[in-house]
């Protein structure tokens, strides 16, 4: 699994990958589940390797290394394993009574081979999840861990290597040429996780060999803090998943709707909370060891320009705002004073950067989130039943949480996925396994053939059974 530097590579690993392809679509329930057993082994064996990786790329905790990257892979791979066997079972299903001395049924087929285009916020989980789903489904695997975090990538890439030989998982790294280079070759489905635009580029691509896709893409998640809402737990829970990983999650929250009656308790409540995790002072916050760093200086520019920009256009900054020395450190920052067209509202911000916006009638936010794209998730603070379902049917999203964030992905049960612009298709648990899997209908017919009083010559009797059955349906 060395990195590929020509064409030619690409296409002989590509070439290794599709001449095992079948020997893993026949595989039993049994050898999936002691791949992915050793894969399991060998990120506990490494999980020290890991934090220390990602802590180079991203300055991040390893406590939340665990948490946010090994804890739910793990979890993935556990759920898989212990269901795998039941997902693999062909499935009987029921059938007309026309097709009386029928048996049907569906079974779940390897999609073939499988590229997975993996991003670098959650290097490690947001590559291993998807390959454990690939695997799960019987599939040659290529993966390509992103360039913007070269030592996570690294060490995925020698940890996979100890685990899988290259006909069955080959690592790719290298830049945006190699994913471009991948895309080229015939891929049976594509897995990306990214942002909306890099997806069009990526379903162009698929396109020409009518290969399918997952594309995990993002957008601006809302949160609505509803008038009956606890605000000291709204503020807790949002204050986590806005800044983990310093806000660099695809699913934080990205702009808060809080009631007008509720909007400055909220920010007093969000700003003790930022108080409490990460300092008392702005120069303890920036330097908290808790709080992660920003990917490189370039997307630290990013933000810089779009808080300038928003505060030039009214924004008052309640907390935070500052940055680091080296440029990749960013303070916890709450904004007010935040309009619609506000530049902190125009895209996913990605940063940890939170718009909060007030709002009088609940009508008045619904309009605000459903005039903008679909969004991968949307989280409700509410204590009132009948107001949580009125937000939920009055909008949609990839994933919604009720009185928490970012919890929906830690249930292997439930489907993560996009909607719109925010993605397509979804993934987690026997989700993933259905989405690199084929679902083939398979009917076996018996000696008795209740079809056969339709064959041709098409006589008086056959037009009577016709017509009996258009009156039975119709």
């Amino acid at each position: 699994m060395t990195d590929p530097t020509t064409t030619n590579e690409l296409r002989e690993a590509f070439q290794r990958l599709r001449a095992n392809r079948w020997k893993l679509a026949r595989s039993g329930a049994e050898e999936r589940i002691a791949r992915l057993q050793r894969l399991r082994a060998a990120i506990w064996a490494r999980r020290e390797a890991l934090q220390q990786a990602i802590q180079a790329d991203f300055g991040k905790h390893p406590t939340e290394t665990d948490i946010t990257e090994i804890f739910p892979t793990l979890s993935e791979l556990q759920h898989t394993c212990k269901h795998l066997a039941g997902w693999m079972k062909p499935a009987r299903v029921g059938r007309p009574w026309a097709l009386l001395g029928t048996k049907s049924q569906i079974r779940h087929e390897a999609l073939g081979l499988v590229l997975v285009l993996s991003p670098w916020n959650y290097p490690v989980n947001l590559l291993l999840t998807p390959l454990i789903a690939a695997i799960a489904a019987g599939n040659a695997v290529a993966v390509k861990p992103s360039s913007k975090v070269p030592a996570t990538a690294r060490c995925l890439q020698g940890l996979l290597s100890e685990v899988f030989p290259a006909d069955e998982v080959a690592v790719f790294l290298g830049d945006s040429g190699v994913a471009d280079a991948l895309l080229e070759l015939p891929f049976d489905h594509v897995f990306f996780t990214g942002s909306p635009r890099v997806g069009r580029s990526v379903m162009t691509a698929a396109a020409r060999h009518l290969a399918s896709v997952t594309l995990e893409l993002g957008g601006k998640s809302p949160v609505i803090v509803e008038r009956t809402a606890d605000v000291a737990l709204a503020a807790e829970r949002v204050m986590w998943g806005k800044f983990i990983n310093a806000g660099q999650t695809c699913v934080a929250p990205d702009y808060a709707l809080v009631d007008e009656g509720l909007r400055e308790g909220f920010v007093a409540a969000c700003r003790r909370v930022l108080e409490a995790r990460y300092g008392a002072t702005e120069e303890a916050r920036l330097a908290s060891p808790f709080l992660s760093r920003l990917v490189s200086s370039q997307h630290a520019s990013g933000l810089r320009r779009l808080l300038a920009d928003s505060v030039a256009a009214g924004a008052k900054v309640e907390l935070g705002g500052s940055f680091s020395a080296d440029g990749r450190g960013l303070s916890p920052t709450l904004l007010t004073g935040v309009r619609p067209d506000s530049p902190a509202m125009r895209s996913e911000i990605f940063g940890p950067i939170l718009p909060i916006l007030g709002y009088t009638e609940l009508e008045e936010a619904l309009a605000l989130v459903r005039a903008k794209d679909k969004p991968l998730a949307l989280y409700v603070f509410s204590r009132d039943e009948a107001a949580v379902e009125h937000i939920l049917g009055s909008t949609t999203a990839g994933g919604s949480c009720v009185n928490t964030v970012i919890a929906h992905l830690a249930n292997p049960d439930l489907p993560f996925g996009g909607v719109g612009t925010s993605g397509q298709g979804s993934y987690h648990g026997v989700h993933g396994f259905r989405a690199l899997s084929h679902a083939r209908a398979v009917l076996r017919q018996k000696r008795f053939d209740g079809l056969r009083r339709f064959y041709p010559p098409y006589t008086g009797e056959v037009q009577k059974l016709v017509e009996r059955a258009l009156r039975y349906f119709g």
